[in-house]
C-alpha cells in the first residue's frame, strides 16, 4: 500500500518512540516489546490496504445508475460552469499520458475543456499522442511551446489560453475520478462565490491500485502553512488566478501552493470550499513526489520560499524550519515587550504534584513575565498552601481561595477575573514541563489576532500521547485523536506532528488572550461543572470567528485525572451523562460536522479510521 521509503520511515519512527521507553527495561522483555512493534508496522500495510479496498468497493465505486443520475443532475444545474482542465506536459510515459487524458474524456459532466500545454517535450511520442486525442474531441486544445520553460511558465501559457470560468489543475500522469468535475460544478452552483475548491485525494500505482487516501479537513490555514494539503484536486476561479499574477517562476514544485496563498490572502474564508470525495488519483511511480519528496529536492527549497514570502506579505515576523520529510514549522516571534501571562491552576490537596508544577513554571520555563494564580478549592488541611505566595524575577504566585464543591469553570472564571495578564494559561496541577520554551510557543500563537485558544501536546508519564487536540463528534461529543500512541507517532499525513487549526483543545493546558476569553464570557459554569467545558469554550470562541490552534511544539507531561479521579465511575458517571446531554442539545449537528475532521472518517471507532459508511453527501442521490 505504501512506498518502501514510507514504511521504512514509519518503522524508524515507531522504533525510536518505543526505544525511549524500552531502554529502561532489559533482557527478554525489551526484545519482546520491539518484536511486537516491528510486527505491527509490517502488518499495517496489509491491513490498511484491505480496509481501503473494501471502502472503495462499497462507497466509492459508481454504479451505472449512479453514472446516469450524475449526468442528469449535472444537466439540471441552474448555472453550470465551464471548467478548464489545465495540464502542463513534458515527456511523460506515454501510457500515463493516455490514462490522464482519458480520465478527462470520461468525465460524467460534459461542460469542460482540456488544455494540454506541451512544454517542448523531447520525446516525439508526446506531440503525436496529443494530436491524436485533439482530433477526437473539439474540447481538447493543444498548445506547443517552442522552448522549455518548466511548469510555472507552461502553466501560465495555459492560463492565458483557457476559456472556462474555473481552472482545474491536473498533472500529466495523474487521473481524475469520473465524477470529479461534476462535484466541482455542483459546489460552484451551490456556492457561486467560491474561488478555491479542493477535494480529497489518494495515490495510484503502476497497476491501477489506489492507496494512501488523504481525507482532508476544511479550510485550515495553520495546517496549510505546515503542508500543502489542498494540492489535488485544486480548482480555481480563472479571473482571480489571472489577477493574482498566475504561477510564479522560482517556486517550481510548489507553484500551486504559492499561487493558492497569494489568492487566499485576499479572500474571505468562505471562498475556499472543500469537497470531501476522493476525486484525484496521484501517480506514485518511480521518481514521483507522490512516493517521496526527496525525489525532487528542489521542492523543499521552493516550499521554504513559498512560506517565507507568504509570511512576509502578511507582515508576520516568523521563521520557517523543516520538520519530518517535506513539512514545515512556522515559529512566530513574540511581541516586544513580551505580554504578561497569567497561569491559572485549580488545586485542592495534591500539594506535592502542585509543587512540581510550580517548580516547572519557575525553573523549567523560559518565558517571563508570569503570574500564577493557584485556586485553592477547599484544601482539607489548613495552611497547606501557607508560604506559597512569592514574587521574584517577573514570577509571582498568588493563592485564590474558593471553598465550594468542585466546579472547573467557576474556579477558572474567578481567577481569570483577578488575572492581570494579557494572556491566560489554564493549567492542571498534574502538568510537568518537558522543555523550557513551551510557553514561548503557545503565547506566540495566542497573540495573533485571528487566534482563539491554543492547545499543547500532552504525554502520559509512559511517553504515550494523551492529548493531540480534540475532534468533535467522535464517541458522542468529542475525543482525543492518537491517544495512547507512542511518542513520535505522526498520524494521518503527519497531522499528529504539525501545527493546525482544530475545533477544540483541552484546558488541561491551553492559552488564550484575556480579551478573547472575556468576549465570550469565560467557561460555562452552570451546566458543565467538570467535563466538556473546554470544548464548549472553544466552540463559543470559534463562533466569534477565531481559529483555535493545536501545536505539537509545546509538549508537556500530564497525569490525567490524578487530582480528582475518573469520570467513568460512581457519581461522576451520572454527572458526565448530564453534561454529555447538555453538549448534544447545545451544539447539535456541529458536533458531527467538525471542519477539522473529514466525514469519510469514523465517529465510532478510533479517530482517523475509515467510516463504514461515510457521512459525505452524494448530491446525485
Amino acid at each position: 500500500m505504501f512506498s518502501r521509503r514510507y514504511i521504512q520511515n514509519l518503522l524508524y519512527r515507531r522504533l525510536r518512540a518505543v526505544i525511549g521507553v524500552a531502554s529502561r527495561w532489559s533482557g527478554r522483555r525489551t526484545t519482546r516489546w520491539l518484536v511486537r512493534v516491528v510486527r505491527w508496522v509490517l502488518r499495517y500495510d496489509a491491513r490498511e490496504k484491505r480496509q481501503y479496498a473494501e471502502w472503495i468497493e462499497q462507497f466509492d465505486t459508481l454504479s451505472p445508475a449512479d453514472a446516469e443520475a450524475i449526468r442528469r443532475h449535472g444537466e439540471s444545474l441552474s448555472n453550470p460552469p465551464v471548467i478548464s482542465v489545465l495540464v502542463p506536459v513534458y515527456n511523460p510515459p506515454e501510457q500515463w499520458l493516455r490514462r490522464c487524458i482519458e480520465s478527462v474524456r470520461g468525465q460524467l459532466y460534459d461542460r469542460w475543456e482540456l488544455c494540454l500545454v506541451d512544454d517542448a517535450s523531447t520525446d516525439p511520442a508526446v506531440p503525436a499522442v496529443l494530436m491524436e486525442f485533439a482530433a477526437t474531441d473539439p474540447r481538447i486544445r493543444i498548445i506547443r511551446r517552442e522552448q522549455n520553460g518548466h511548469i510555472s511558465a507552461a502553466s501560465n501559457t495555459g492560463l492565458e489560453a483557457v476559456s472556462g470560468t474555473y481552472v482545474a489543475l491536473l498533472d500529466h500522469d495523474d487521473e481524475l475520478a469520473r465524477h470529479a468535475l461534476y462535484l466541482a460544478a455542483v459546489e460552484i452552483d451551490r456556492h457561486p462565490d467560491a474561488v478555491v475548491i479542493y477535494s480529497d485525494e489518494d495515490k495510484i500505482d503502476d497497476h491501477g491500485r489506489r492507496f494512501a487516501p488523504y481525507f482532508k479537513p476544511d479550510w485550515n490555514p495553520d495546517l496549510l502553512r505546515a503542508q500543502n494539503y489542498v494540492s489535488h484536486l485544486g480548482i480555481y476561479r480563472t479571473d482571480v488566478m489571472r489577477a493574482a499574477g498566475g504561477f510564479r517562476a522560482g517556486v517550481e514544485g510548489c507553484q500551486d501552493w504559492d499561487l493558492l496563498w497569494r489568492m487566499a490572502e485576499t479572500l474571505p474564508d468562505s471562498a475556499v470550499r472543500h469537497i470531501p470525495h476522493v476525486l484525484y488519483h496521484w501517480r506514485a511511480g518511480h521518481g514521483s513526489t507522490a512516493q517521496t519528496v526527496q525525489a525532487k529536492t528542489y521542492v523543499l527549497d521552493a516550499g521554504r520560499r513559498t512560506l517565507e514570502d507568504h509570511l512576509e506579505r502578511l507582515g508576520c515576523n516568523a521563521a520557517v524550519t523543516p520538520v519530518l520529510e517535506g513539512f514545515w514549522r512556522v515559529r512566530y516571534a513574540l511581541p516586544d515587550p513580551t505580554p504578561r501571562v497569567s497561569v491559572i491552576i485549580p488545586t485542592s490537596d495534591n500539594f506535592p504534584m502542585l509543587k512540581r508544577c510550580l517548580d516547572g513554571l519557575k525553573n523549567g520555563t523560559d518565558y517571563r513575565p508570569i503570574e500564577v494564580l493557584v485556586v485553592d478549592n477547599g484544601a482539607a488541611r489548613p495552611g497547606l498552601f501557607a508560604g506559597l505566595e512569592e514574587s521574584s524575577n517577573n514570577f509571582d504566585v498568588r493563592v485564590v481561595r474558593e471553598n465550594a464543591p468542585f466546579n472547573y469553570g467557576a474556579l477558572n472564571n474567578k481567577a481569570a477575573a483577578l488575572a492581570k495578564g494579557d494572556v491566560l494559561v489554564f493549567l492542571n496541577d498534574d502538568i510537568t514541563m518537558r522543555h523550557p520554551d513551551w510557553l514561548n510557543e503557545m503565547v506566540s500563537l495566542a497573540m495573533r489576532t485571528q487566534t482563539g485558544v491554543v492547545g499543547a501536546m500532552l504525554y502520559y508519564p509512559d511517553e504515550s500521547i494523551q492529548h493531540a487536540g480534540i475532534l468533535l463528534g467522535v464517541h458522542g461529543v468529542a475525543a482525543h485523536p492518537y491517544s495512547g500512541k507512542p511518542r513520535g507517532y505522526t498520524g494521518q499525513f503527519a497531522r499528529a506532528a504539525l501545527s493546525q487549526n482544530l475545533s477544540a483543545v483541552t484546558a488541561a493546558c491551553c492559552a488564550v488572550r484575556k480579551a478573547v476569553f472575556d468576549e465570550v464570557g469565560g467557561f460555562e459554569e452552570e451546566h458543565l461543572k467538570v467535563a466538556y467545558n473546554d470544548v464548549d469554550l472553544c466552540l463559543r470562541i470559534r463562533e466569534k470567528g477565531y481559529f483555535n490552534v493545536w501545536t505539537p511544539f509545546a509538549a508537556l507531561t500530564h497525569v490525567e485525572s490524578a487530582s480528582r479521579g475518573s469520570d467513568r465511575d460512581g457519581p461522576n458517571r451520572d454527572r458526565l451523562e448530564r453534561e454529555t446531554k447538555y453538549m448534544r442539545e447545545r451544539w447539535g449537528e456541529q458536533l458531527d460536522r467538525d471542519p477539522a475532521y473529514n466525514p469519510n472518517l469514523t465517529l465510532e471507532g478510533p479517530p482517523f479510521d475509515l467510516a463504514f459508511p461515510p457521512r459525505a453527501e452524494k448530491p446525485w442521490r
